[in-house]
């Protein structure tokens, strides 16, 4: 059962009411009155994700303008940095909108299955997508015991295709790609 919010409804009507009080011309007859508690904070996590949006890099960006979030994923789910970003490069070219012909989505290529198994509510937020990125190749290096290799086809076709050693050449491909790069940012350092 849930908190009874039959004492927060009744303070928010008696504020209602002496906003009405204070400044009748003001005040908008057309808002309803949040029938919940529940509402009004939906409403604030709703303002606050506009918000994060409106002001979080949008479009072509870099390293530069993500380097804090990349270094924090990295070290929350000990991946290397430069993996990171080389994942990113391959990925969207550092397009935080980018979307691919399968519906890949964001900085990372997040299908939306696995957004949501991740918990990515907002995929072009480049904070959510990578965090959930860099936690899904975390967990995919985990489960192939470090190889990085394994886990990077598999986070490209999926670990059913690897586990049934059915990889794509495109998945073979993008699996060196990313490598070449990853070994070029770790030898410039």
């Amino acid at each position: 059962m849930g908190p009874n919010l039959t004492n927060i409804t009744r303070v928010l009507t008696r504020i209602d009411e002496i906003n009405r009080q204070l400044s009748p011309d003001a005040y908008q007859q057309t808002q309803p009155l949040k029938s919940k508690f529940v509402d009004v904070l939906n409403d604030v996590e709703r303002a606050k994700k506009i918000s994060r949006r409106e002001s979080s890099v949008s479009g072509k960006t870099n390293y530069d303008a993500l380097k804090d979030v990349i270094n924090e994923c990295a070290e929350k789910y000990n991946i290397d940095q430069e993996l990171i970003r080389a994942m990113i490069q391959v990925e969207s070219g550092w397009n935080t909108d980018a979307v691919s012909n399968k519906g890949a989505q964001g900085l990372m290529q997040l299908m939306p299955r696995t957004s949501a198994m991740l918990g990515v509510e907002d995929p072009f937020d480049p904070v959510q997508n990578i965090e959930g990125g860099v936690r899904y190749i975390s967990d995919l290096t985990d489960k192939y015991r470090g190889d990085i290799e394994k886990a990077l086809a598999a986070y490209n076709a999926g670990p059913a295709r690897v586990d049934s050693g059915n990889i794509p050449d495109v998945s073979r491909r993008y699996v060196k790609n990313i490598m070449s790069i990853y070994r070029r940012l770790r030898e410039a350092g």
